[in-house]
This record gives structure tokens, sequence and C-alpha cells, in this order.
């Protein structure tokens, strides 16, 4: 008999500025019915209380499960626990070089590489600006796996009011990789208008 899992999704909050992108994840997915498996690394965790008023506690609240970074004997680690696939948001530079040379040195980078052995969608929000060879390469060599490399490039043509409503934006692009569409901000719709507002920090989350 065919067994029917529900819909998982991996998320995978690391080092890099751009914490407040996994954590918007994690919001959007609760209520769709989609369950979210959280992983957070040593760094993720540092940057997170930084640079947002969540704990560690709050964020992991919000997923579904949550694992230690450190546990590399968890469900993710094996391609027999079927996922729809993985999101790292923010990924670091470091976190995109293991997973492009196959170090398994925590359980983010194991996760992305069952992610990858089972022929599942893999995203990686890579956050780093400027970027030099190796980075470039390393991302070229994991897009011609078929990974999704998406760095958290803000959009203007949909006139964000605010910082939230640029987050908002890109996490919705985000879940899009993983059809999952969630209108958490407006789309594109072809019509051109004149007179944008001038973005304003928002009161979100992130401040």
């Amino acid at each position: 008999m065919k067994r029917s899992e529900p819909s998982r999704l991996i998320v995978g909050i690391t080092g890099a500025t751009g914490t407040i992108f996994g954590v918007r994840i994690l919001e959007a997915l609760r209520g769709s019915g989609v369950e979210s498996h959280l992983i957070v690394s040593k760094w993720g965790a540092r940057t997170l209380v930084h640079e947002t008023a969540y704990t560690v506690e709050q964020v992991q609240g919000l997923a579904t499960c949550c694992y230690a970074v450190g546990d590399e004997g968890a469900a993710l680690s094996s391609g027999s626990f079927v996922t729809s696939g993985m999101v790292v948001a923010p990924c670091s530079m470091r976190t995109l070089a293991a997973i492009a040379h196959g170090h398994g040195d925590h359980l983010i980078h194991r996760a992305a590489d069952v992610v990858l052995k089972e022929r599942r969608k893999l995203v990686l929000v890579v956050r780093e600006s400027p970027l030099h060879e190796i980075h470039l390469e390393n991302m070229l060599k994991l897009s011609r796996m078929g990974v999704v490399i998406l760095p958290p490039v803000p959009a203007f043509y949909n006139h964000p009011g605010s910082i939230d409503a640029m987050v908002d934006h890109i996490v919705m692009r985000v879940l899009d990789q993983f059809d999952i569409h969630l209108d958490l901000t407006e789309r594109w719709e072809g019509k051109m208008t004149a007179g944008a507002p001038q973005v304003t920090r928002g009161s979100g989350s992130e401040e």
C-alpha cells in the first residue's frame, strides 16, 4: 500500500546577514499545510539575535519540527525521510562551499547533501557582496547540478513601501520555487505606474 507523506520543507538558517528571510519563510508556512523542518547553525543563531527581535526559541517555535545542528543522525540525514526539498535562507559562503564540495560538518550540510542525492529541489538564498571567483565558481557548480541560486535581491517594480514588503517579496519568490504560491505581497501584473511611494522602515520584527 502506498503511504501518503505530508508535504515537508527543510529550512536552514546560517550565519550570513539576512536571518529575517528564514524567519519569514517559517511564518509564511504556518497554516499553509506544509510542514517546516528547521535547522539553525551556531552562527545563524548568533546573527539572528543580533539582527532581529526574535529569540532562537521563538523562531524554533514557528517550525513544525526543529533539529540540533550537530545531530547528524536526525531524520533529515536520510533520503528515506521524504521532503519537497530544502531552502537555506540566508546561505553563508561557508555553507555554499560545504554543499558544493560535499562536506558534512553539521546537519545543514548533510541535509542539503541528501536533497542533492535524492534529486529534490534545493534553493540557496546566498548572501554576500561583492562576490569573488570562489563564490561564483561554487554557485556555478551547484547551478549546473540543478540547485537554484536565489540571492535576496530586492525588486522595486512593485513599489514596496517598507523593508517588510521587500522581505515578503523575496520570501514569496523563494516559496514559488517549491510550488508553494502564497500572495505575500503584490505580484507583477504588467501595469506601469508612476509616483512610487518612498521606501520606509516597516514595523516588523527585524527592527
